[in-house]
């Protein structure tokens, strides 16, 4: 199958420009490592863990492919000094950042050889890392599932690709080969998907969320935690109206928030709590109506966007 070539996939090693996002309590090494050997870029999500669940998550990833994986630390995370040292340590391929700048850490990690790649939703943090020594950035738009900026792709990519001289990966609303197609001719060199990789065969989360991921309409989610500066796109269920109405008293503080949040995603992920759950998707879950592979989902990505692009 043609493919397209591009600064992402030299930089990284991998064969097609997709990443395959960085999920908390969803993106664990077998989903991850059925990613990078499907030719993408399979990311672990450090999450809010320690260090040695990382490093079991790390080994367990090199026993299930000799492919080039990654792996996302969430900056906020009570242990991001001890998993940026992980990361080092260890020596992984690539890194995505997120919730944060990763200046403290970028010496060490590129004196390890490690490829810096952070998310970013502003052209004016975006400059910030590439004079950090970034190797990319990934540009996220609102549309994505979780934790969202205010600039949509459409807007956000173009702009971003336009301040930068090193490649842009761009992420939401990114769900089948249109819209690799369309990030490509933007300015990106590649995409992120995350939505998507949630009905793959060998994503570990509940049936439950797949199937909610399924049978998602374009106007399924709603966006958190915004008026309390955390903005975190999901799914509408019991769980987020709750969050929504509570969110809009003047009483309702951050701490509130948390106590109110805490465990939610695991509800979701782990136990498919159809009611306390927080089911994380972006506004591409109307695109998603099959369970498939990891492998099926990059190739049918790919043929349909070469197809659109000519190539």
């Amino acid at each position: 199958m043609k493919t397209i070539k591009s600064r992402i996939c030299e930089l990284t090693g991998i064969t097609y420009p997709i990443f395959q996002g960085g999920m908390s309590w969803i993106s664990e090494a077998r989903l991850a490592a059925a990613v990078s050997n499907a030719g993408g870029l399979g990311i672990i999500s450090a999450m809010n863990a320690d260090a040695s669940y990382l490093s079991s998550q790390i080994k367990l990833c090199r026993e299930l492919t000799d492919k080039p994986f990654g792996v996302n630390i969430l900056l906020l995370s009570p242990y991001v000094d001890d998993v940026a040292r992980v990361v080092r340590e260890e020596r992984i391929p690539v890194v995505t950042t997120g919730a944060g700048t990763p200046g403290k850490y970028m010496e060490g990690w590129l004196r390890a050889g490690v490829r810096v790649i952070p998310v970013v939703a502003s052209v004016a943090l975006a400059k910030r890392l590439e004079k950090m020594g970034a190797s990319a950035v990934i540009a996220e738009g609102a549309e994505a599932g979780g934790h969202v900026g205010e600039l949509n792709t459409m807007a956000l990519v173009p702009q971003v690709c336009d301040a930068l001289s090193i490649p842009v990966v761009a992420a939401g609303g990114i769900a089948d080969g249109r819209g690799i197609a369309a990030a490509f001719m933007l300015g990106a060199e590649g995409v992120q998907c995350g939505t998507r990789f949630l009905a793959a065969l060998e994503c570990q989360i509940h049936p439950v969320y797949k199937q909610k991921i399924i049978e998602a309409t374009d106007s399924d989610t709603i966006v958190t935690g915004k008026k309390l500066g955390h903005p975190v796109r999901a799914l509408k269920t019991p769980f987020t109206r709750k969050f929504a109405q509570l969110e809009n008293s003047q009483d309702f503080t951050q701490a509130d928030a948390d106590s109110f949040g805490a465990g939610a995603l695991r509800r979701a992920a782990q136990e498919g709590d159809a009611v306390n759950g927080c089911y994380m998707a972006g506004q591409s879950a109307g695109l998603v109506k099959k369970i498939q592979s990891a492998q099926d989902i990059i190739l049918e990505m790919m043929q349909q966007a070469t197809a659109l692009l000519k190539l």
